[in-house]
């Protein structure tokens, strides 16, 4: 059975506090050899160290979500590097920008919406520093916000490379991110009947610029749609993977770990 890793998912959230060593037990067991858990804030990231630690297959990327940008620190950086020199941190994520949830969607106001935009950039901006300064890719939440994202990390690029995750950008989308130097990475939802155009923009990606992720433990693929995630169900998105990039899945499983290792520092 081929090899394959989950380069993102979040291990630290309540849905699997009453069953973690099990759920790990299954994505070994059925192949999933590695798992990069994500932190989302403070907490979030030390729980994510402390599971890297842990369990010898999972390895953590620290760092402040777009969406936690209100609760963040005004200066990040010195938190994130002393988070991000921990045991077995392979990059800093998930970072990015976020205008799928502002405060207009939740009662606020026009303005509410701009200062919460800035703080996003703000924020953005510190973490990338923080990941050039040490060596380490990032992971890139972008939704509702391509270009404003890309605006942010395109100054970056020649230091800092990126897997902007979830993706489900068409495929000049995924060209723009590939001429960065940086990476593509497919969910569950690759696997859902109308996401025609995600599977489009996978077809279009070079092998050696895919990676494979489950978000667990949101977006279950097929024929786990509408339930909680796992990291097992790599194997139900490495199928669609092979069969959309017209490869098998030994090929598969050897690209994207080739190619995941070389984007998380210290992955082996």
């Amino acid at each position: 059975m081929p090899d394959f890793y989950d380069t993102h998912a979040h291990l630290d959230f309540p849905d699997f506090r009453e069953e973690l060593a099990e759920v790990v037990q299954r994505a070994a067991d059925a192949g999933i050899s590695r798992i990069v858990t994500i932190g989302t804030e403070q907490e979030s990231s030390l729980r994510a160290i402390d599971l890297a630690k842990r369990f010898d297959g999972v390895f953590a990327a620290v760092g402040w979500h777009p969406n936690d940008c209100l609760a963040a620190p005004n200066d990040v950086s010195a938190e994130l590097e002393r988070l991000a020199k921990a045991p077995k941190v392979v990059a800093i994520g998930e970072i990015g920008i976020d205008h799928y949830r502002l405060p207009s969607t939740r009662g606020g106001s026009a303005a509410d919406d701009e200062a919460f935009k800035a703080r996003q950039v703000t924020l953005f901006h510190q973490q990338l520093e923080v990941a050039a300064g040490l060596g380490l890719n990032v992971v890139v939440h972008q939704r509702a916000a391509f270009e404003p994202c890309l605006e942010v990390f395109e100054p970056f690029a020649d230091r800092v490379r990126g897997v902007f995750h979830c993706f489900v950008n068409d495929p000049a989308a995924a060209r723009r991110v590939i001429e960065l130097g940086s990476l593509v990475s497919f969910t569950g939802v690759c696997t859902f009947k109308n996401a025609v155009e995600v599977r489009e923009t996978m077809a279009s990606v070079p092998l050696d610029k895919v990676m494979l992720e489950t978000d667990a433990p949101f977006l279950a693929p097929v024929p786990y749609r509408g339930k909680r995630c796992e990291p097992a169900y790599v194997r139900e998105i490495s199928q669609v993977a092979a069969e959309t990039l017209g490869v098998g899945l030994e090929e598969l499983s050897e690209a994207t770990c080739v190619t995941a290792r070389g984007f998380f520092k210290g992955l082996k």
